[in-house]
């Protein structure tokens, strides 16, 4: 089973490269072929700096390159789910509004070819060191097989999913059947006709897969789903995209790709200036039946200002919810189980998720569900999975859908070396720190996207990227102008920046509850706010007014 991204197989087979002497000496490298590194790549590139792309994978498309899972798509709606460069939108047309994952890939192919990336882009190396040189006043970054770059500046585009999690069960690699965690699922599939399968997780992944397998398993097959947490999910509302509203949508697109900036969370909408207690109850069953139809992550999104600060505005939310869920699932037991009268946890405390007929594969006879939240996964043993109560699930095939170290877990992963010394990962061991969510103090000329205290995890990806993006691109031109070569934040201004992090955190009710929003997915971890909550239009006035005030927060030599 894989566990880690790893050399593949059209890697170069030589296993060292002298520091003396690299393979590559440039302006700029970025590691990841997502979209972050593609706009990068694009941006700096037109702004005349040499620069290159080190991607694990084979291919463009990041996390969608790994994302061959049954059932896999984005849960973020068209058109905003894309890259805003107009050579792309202007020429591409997608199929539905939340597009699937060979969708997904073809896209990225395409973005390759139109921008002419793959002359940029060195595919099949993963970055396993990267190491701060004063001398140099750059980077040295060596990948699994030696293959060595000297950069004056390093970028990762890595994103917040590159660390897989895997529980530590002790029999994972015992299992006589086919095991595969969702991101590393084989191109080809898996066969489950007929088969005896599991899922376990039921995250965003696990709730696809569940969707996928309970119709291919067919009337003779058994899918079991191990699930500790109930999955808030809402209506998707999938739909075919027509002639007729591509074409209009296309009239528009700049405008709708400037327009996403202006939200909290990288959508065309935003939360409504209306608190609960503006509505009646009648209002208010209303206005949530409206946004239940529309599907989407507007339940969640487009809602009452005060969702994620009243707990009654948050607890009718829930109920509203579960009654909806609980009218579509026919076996009480599973009822119980999927969509609970009290709630676990606050609603929209962990990520919520998007579904087309997930619950209404329950009530299938051979679809059951075990709560291991009372009965927990002891261990996988050869002929499937063992739980507490001594019970031998036994199975063919198991899909382990157990999610991320996500957002700080891709950047630990790597042994970044700043200019004290010191790991990354040891700096941040206690708490992550960064300034802007883009930098760290005595990382000189290090810059990440999509990552830690940046608005990540609570905005749609491409919506982030780029204005990260843009904002790295003209402090390096403006560097260049200068005759400038070393940018460091201060200590001070990460501290402070930690500060407001947790500050737009504090008052959100989804902070009491442990998920990947703080690290709390991951065992044994300190929880901390991982993304910063408040908003990306506001986040993106922050880092714009850093630029304004003479890039204050650091010191540029």
């Amino acid at each position: 089973m894989q566990r880690d991204l790893g050399r593949v197989k059209d890697t170069s087979t030589r296993v060292d490269s002298p520091y003396s002497n690299p393979d590559l000496a440039i302006d700029v490298l970025c590691i990841g072929a997502g979209f972050a590194g593609c706009y990068l790549l694009h941006t700096l590139r037109r702004a005349g700096f040499s620069t290159k792309i080190i991607e694990a994978g084979t291919d463009y498309g990041g996390v969608w390159h790994f994302n061959s899972y049954p059932g896999a798509r984005v849960d973020s709606i068209w058109p905003v789910y894309a890259l805003g460069i107009p050579e792309i939108y202007e020429n591409w047309t997608w199929s539905e509004h939340y597009p699937g994952e060979k969708e997904l890939k073809r896209y990225f192919q395409f973005v390759g070819e139109k921008l002419d990336l793959r002359r940029d882009t060195v595919f099949g190396k993963k970055v396993v060191r990267a190491e701060w040189n004063e001398q140099m006043k750059g980077w040295k970054v060596r990948c699994d097989d030696g293959f060595l770059v000297h950069t004056k500046f390093l970028i990762a585009g890595i994103g917040f999913a590159a660390k897989r999690y895997f529980p530590p069960w002790k029999g994972l690699d015992s299992f006589k059947g086919v095991i595969h965690h969702s991101s590393f699922w084989p191109e080809e599939g898996v066969d489950v006709k007929g088969k005896k399968v599991a899922v376990v997780g039921t995250g965003a992944t696990g709730l696809q897969i569940v969707q996928a397998w309970g119709k291919e398993i067919g009337e003779e097959g058994r899918l079991t789903v191990f699930q500790r947490t109930p999955n808030t999910a809402c209506p998707m509302r999938q739909k075919k995209i027509s002639k007729e509203e591509d074409e209009e949508m296309k009239k528009r697109l700049k405008e709708v790709f400037e327009q996403r900036l202006t939200t909290n969370s990288g959508f065309t909408y935003t939360t409504s200036e209306l608190k609960m207690k503006d509505h009646s109850e009648q209002e208010r069953e209303e206005f949530f039946e409206k946004l239940w139809e529309m599907g989407g992550f507007r339940f969640f999104s487009n809602t009452y200002a005060d969702l994620l600060l009243d707990r009654d505005t948050n607890e009718a939310a829930y109920n509203f919810w579960a009654k909806k869920v609980r009218a579509r699932v026919n076996d009480a037991r599973k009822r119980d189980l999927v969509a609970p009268l009290t709630p676990l946890h606050v609603f929209c405390g962990k990520r919520p998720s998007l579904e087309q007929d997930y619950y209404e594969q329950y009530n299938k006879e051979n679809v059951d569900i075990v709560n291991t939240r009372e009965n927990p996964i002891v261990d996988i043993v050869p002929e499937g999975v063992l739980t507490e109560d001594g019970t031998v699930h036994e199975l063919d095939a198991i899909a382990l859908a157990t999610g991320y170290d996500s957002v700080v877990g891709g950047l630990k992963d790597i042994d970044i070396y700043g200019s004290s010394g010191e790991l990354l990962r040891d700096k941040w061991e206690k708490g992550t720190l960064t300034y802007l969510g883009m930098t760290s103090s005595s990382f000189p000329n290090f810059f990440f996207l999509f990552g830690p205290q940046a608005p990540t995890a609570h905005s749609n990806g491409p919506s982030c990227v780029e204005p990260q993006a843009d904002w790295i691109s003209g402090v390096l031109r403006r560097m260049r102008e200068d005759g400038m070569v070393k940018i460091d934040a201060t200590a001070e201004a990460e501290q402070e920046w930690k500060q407001l992090v947790y500050e737009k955190s504090a008052a959100s009710l989804r902070y009491t509850v442990a998920s990947s929003y703080n690290g709390g997915n991951i065992p044994g971890r300190e929880m901390e706010p991982l993304s910063y909550a408040g908003g990306l239009a506001d986040y993106i006035r922050r880092i714009g007014q850093v630029r304004e005030q003479g890039m204050k927060g650091f010191t540029i030599t």
